[in-house]
């Protein structure tokens, strides 16, 4: 039912914008916000029982 859905409202969209149906990728979610990517991978490594420190990298 679920992908029926999916297919539906892609349709939909292409009929709407007249755009041909583009494909955005399996890391899409990943580059649309990847401060809640890495908020949710350090949260299952805590689950998994791991102590996790975060520092971001200085330019060199």
């Amino acid at each position: 039912m679920a992908v029926g859905h999916t297919l539906l409202v892609m349709r939909y969209q292409v009929l709407k914008t007249g755009q041909p149906y583009r494909e955005l990728g399996a890391d899409y979610f990943a580059r649309k916000d990847p401060q809640r990517l890495a908020s949710r991978l350090i949260r299952r490594l805590q689950e998994l029982g791991l102590k996790v420190t975060v520092e971001t990298p200085t330019a060199a």
